[in-house]
Parts: C-alpha cells; sequence; structure tokens
C-alpha cells in the first residue's frame, strides 16, 4: 500500500505529460479523398439550389402563360362579346376563340423564330422553324432559368392575343375567312417584326441586349397594344361604318358578359405583366403592385369624368377604364414604382375616355369596339410616360462597363430616353399603318373583307357560322 502510495504521483506526472504531449501535437489534415468528398458536396448543394430556383421560376411563368391565355379566352371573348349587338355575339367571341387555334400552329412552324431567333435588326432568323432546337435547355439571352420551351409558350400566349385585340375594330363586319387570313398574315408581317425588334436577340429596338435605339417595352405597350390600337383603326376606316352606324343605336347586347370579361382580363394580366420578369422574383412582385395600381386608378380616372360628364358613372365606363389602365402600365410595369404607376393609369383613364367619348365621333370612324381608342392611345401614352418615370432602382437596366447602373428613364436624369421611346413607338405606327393596309388590299381582292349587306342584316351568327347565341324558347298558352 505504501508502495501505490509512493509511485501514485508519478504514475499521475506521466498521465499528464501524455495529455499535454496529445494536446500539442497537430490535427491530422484530411486526405485527398476526404477534400474532394467535402467538394462534391458543395457543388451538390449548389445545384440544388439552382435547380430549385429554376423550379420556382418555371412553374411561376408557366401559370403566367395559362393567365394571358385566360386573357384571350374567356377574358377578350367575353368583353369583346358582350360589347357586340346579339345576333354577333357568338362570332365574335369566335374570332378570339379562331386566334387561339390558328396563331398556335402558326407560332410552332414559324412565327417563334421570326421573333426570338438570331436574324437581322428588323427580323428573326429561321433557325428555330419548327421549334427546332427548342427544349428544356434555357436560353441565357432571353431567361437563364426556364426551359427554352417554357419561354417559347409564354411568348405564344402575346402573340395570341395581339391580333385578337383589332377584331374590336371591325365587329360585326368582317367575313371570318377573310379575318382568319388577315390575322395570319398580320401575325407574320406586322406583329413578328416588331417583337423582334423590341425583344428579340439584334432586334433594333431592344433596351436589354444592346439595339440601336433601345426602347423600354416591359410587356407590349409597342409590340403589342400600339400595334394592334392602330391597326384597328385602319382596319375600322377600311371596312367602312356599320349599316345604320351612327344614326341607329347599338348598345351592348349585354354588359354582364363584358363585365366578366374585363375582370378576367384584370386578373390574368398579372401573367401578362408581372411574368414578363421571366423568374418569381422581386422585379415580378413591383410589376404585379404596378400592374394592380394603374387598372384601380384608370378606372376611377374613367368613372369619375364620365361622371362629371353624364351626371353619373356607368358600370361600361368603369371596366373600359381598368382595361386603358391595364394597356397604359404594360410597357411601365417593370421599370416603375406605385405611385407613378397610379399617376400613369389616372392619366390613361382620362385620355381614353376622352379619346372614345369626344374625339371618335369628330373623327366619325366606327372602331366597333373601341380598340384604337383603347389601346392605341393607352398604349402610346404608356410608352411615353414609360420614358419619364423609369427608374434604376426598380429595374437597372442599363449599366456601365463596370456594371454600375446607369440612369434609366427622365426622372433618373436620363433625358435622351425620351428620344428612344418616340422611335419604338413611331416604328411601331409605321409598321401597323402600312403593313395592315397593305394585308387588307391583299386579302380583300382573294377573299373580300366584308360581308353582304343583308348578311351584316342577318348577324355574323347565323351567316358565318351557322348558330345562334341565344335560342329563344315561346310557350304558346
Amino acid at each position: 500500500m505504501r508502495l501505490v502510495q509512493k509511485l501514485l504521483p508519478f504514475v499521475l506526472l506521466i498521465l499528464l505529460a501524455g495529455t499535454l504531449v496529445a494536446q500539442s501535437t497537430p490535427a491530422a489534415t484530411p486526405g485527398a479523398n476526404e477534400g474532394a468528398a467535402q467538394g462534391d458536396r458543395i457543388a451538390q448543394l449548389q445545384q440544388q439550389i439552382a435547380d430549385a430556383k429554376g423550379s420556382a421560376d418555371n412553374a411561376w411563368m408557366l401559370v403566367s402563360a395559362a393567365l394571358v391565355l385566360m386573357m384571350t379566352g374567356p377574358g377578350l371573348a367575353l368583353f369583346y362579346g358582350g360589347l357586340v349587338r346579339k345576333k354577333n355575339v357568338l362570332a365574335t367571341m369566335m374570332q378570339s376563340f379562331a386566334m387561339m387555334a390558328v396563331i398556335t400552329v402558326l407560332w410552332g412552324i414559324v412565327a417563334y423564330s421570326l421573333c426570338f431567333a438570331s436574324g437581322s435588326s428588323f427580323l428573326g432568323g429561321l433557325s428555330h422553324a419548327f421549334l427546332r432546337g427548342v427544349g428544356a435547355q434555357p436560353d441565357a439571352d432571353y431567361a437563364a432559368t426556364i426551359p427554352q420551351q417554357t419561354f417559347m409558350i409564354y411568348q405564344l400566349m402575346f402573340a395570341i392575343i395581339t391580333p385578337a385585340l383589332i377584331s374590336g375594330a371591325f365587329a360585326e363586319r368582317m367575313k371570318f375567312s377573310a379575318m382568319v387570313l388577315f390575322m395570319v398574315l398580320w401575325s407574320l408581317f406586322v406583329y413578328a417584326p416588331m417583337a423582334h425588334m423590341v425583344w428579340g436577340k439584334g432586334g433594333l429596338l431592344n433596351a436589354s441586349l444592346g439595339g440601336r435605339f433601345p426602347t423600354l417595352d416591359f410587356a407590349g405597350g409597342t409590340v403589342v397594344h400600339i400595334t394592334s390600337g392602330v391597326s384597328a383603326l385602319i382596319c375600322a376606316t377600311y371596312l367602312g361604318r356599320r349599316l345604320g352606324y351612327p344614326n341607329e343605336p347599338m348598345p351592348p347586347h349585354s354588359v354582364v358578359l363584358s363585365f366578366i370579361g374585363a375582370c378576367l382580363l384584370w386578373v390574368g394580366w398579372f401573367g401578362f405583366n408581372a411574368g414578363s420578369a421571366l423568374s418569381a422574383g422581386s422585379l415580378a412582385t413591383s410589376a404585379f403592385v404596378a400592374t394592380h395600381f394603374a387598372a384601380a386608378s384608370a378606372a376611377i380616372g374613367w368613372a369619375g369624368a364620365e361622371w362629371i360628364r353624364n351626371g353619373k358613372p356607368s358600370a361600361l365606363g368603369a371596366i373600359s377604364g381598368c382595361v386603358a389602365g391595364l394597356v397604359a402600365i404594360t410597357p411601365a410595369a417593370g421599370f416603375v414604382g406605385p405611385m407613378p404607376a397610379l399617376l400613369i393609369g389616372l392619366i390613361a383613364g382620362v385620355s381614353c375616355y376622352v379619346m372614345v367619348a369626344r374625339v371618335k365621333a369628330w373623327l366619325g370612324y366606327d372602331d366597333s369596339l373601341d380598340a384604337f381608342g383603347v389601346h392605341g392611345v393607352g398604349g402610346t401614352i404608356g410608352a411615353l410616360l414609360t420614358g419619364v418615370f423609369a427608374t434604376r432602382l426598380v429595374n437597372p437596366i442599363f449599366k456601365d462597363g463596370q456594371g454600375s447602373a446607369l440612369a434609366v428613364g427622365v426622372i433618373d436624369g436620363n433625358y435622351h430616353q425620351m428620344l428612344n421611346q418616340m422611335v419604338g413607338i413611331a416604328m411601331a405606327i409605321a409598321l401597323a399603318v402600312v403593313g395592315t393596309y397593305i394585308i387588307l388590299r391583299v386579302v380583300d381582292f382573294v377573299l373580300g373583307v366584308r360581308v353582304s349587306a343583308e348578311h351584316e342584316e342577318q348577324g355574323l351568327d347565323v351567316t358565318q357560322h351557322g348558330e345562334e347565341g341565344y335560342y329563344w324558347e315561346v310557350s304558346l298558352p
């Protein structure tokens, strides 16, 4: 026992020394295999993050595509269908529905390629004809996080609704066969060049890919609304007035249908504008908010102006104002904040009301459903005000060589942008006027564009489609 007591201090000293030596010895470095495994795990995690972002963006874009298609049918079909007389309701709705089918086929064969394939400054090439090369891989020039096929189908929905908007100008008097041929040619020779110039690679007006005159058009102020609105005016004047216009009253047969259609347009427009961010990020949120605020203020502006002039606001005026605001904010949605959006909507609502209620009567043309007064005028106002209120705080689209954000619109100090906006507007107007007139002449020569007076009196539902929108059954006593 005494021996143990004498040896115990020496044992403790040896253990303490061993502990100190172990603590002072450097830890072994990971082997090469362990380091490589750690690098693989980091790379895998980064890929999973990228995949998650891509999946979120792709989901948002597919939903947005569906929302934009909803704008044509049922949105525009109901909105336009309610505004005509009941003998033309089906024919009017059929014009929108036909675009959903016809333009889809045309898009897949050649129109997508003409809009978005590399080509000249004015028109794309044929490298994507029959959708060659349009698959699951993204096209980084347009949208780096979604499949090019998603981008293609989203842009198709814009190509569908744009010609459908024109149909409001010649409602109740154009042959269905002539309408189909006109819309096909118009999509190829008016829409495709304008879409390529503003949004396509190498386009003359492309703001994000270095166009010669960078025109700010987030979701289609020039491409969609000015081209369709101006083309609508040309169609209205070329076909002439409806029989009895303006002496006979031609009120909408169902404002209820139009009311539902306008509400569907308002909801669908979030896909139209916020979807044009091409991702599910903060820019989509900003465009969503701007869209909603502009629609609300424009509805108040139109209804308020009507209230002052006529002593009461109408439901038709309120929904027309809403659409005018949505049109005007389209080019600006991704460049302006909520307060400028309110102002843009208010200006558009009042201005489009004056155009439809006063100027149209002075000029005497018969734009049946006011496609020019709302889309042509509203789109022009929106394109101009985009150049005023666009700011780098919302969208730093212009950058210097070091990647620093540059001034975007007048409010930022970029006064030159107004010139670019006017060049874009002028190109859209010129292309629409010249292209539409030539196409109308060709279609008129081949098929004739206007129905006979007898068929117009009977209504296009029966004479063009052999159907009636409403069957009234009368029970005899």
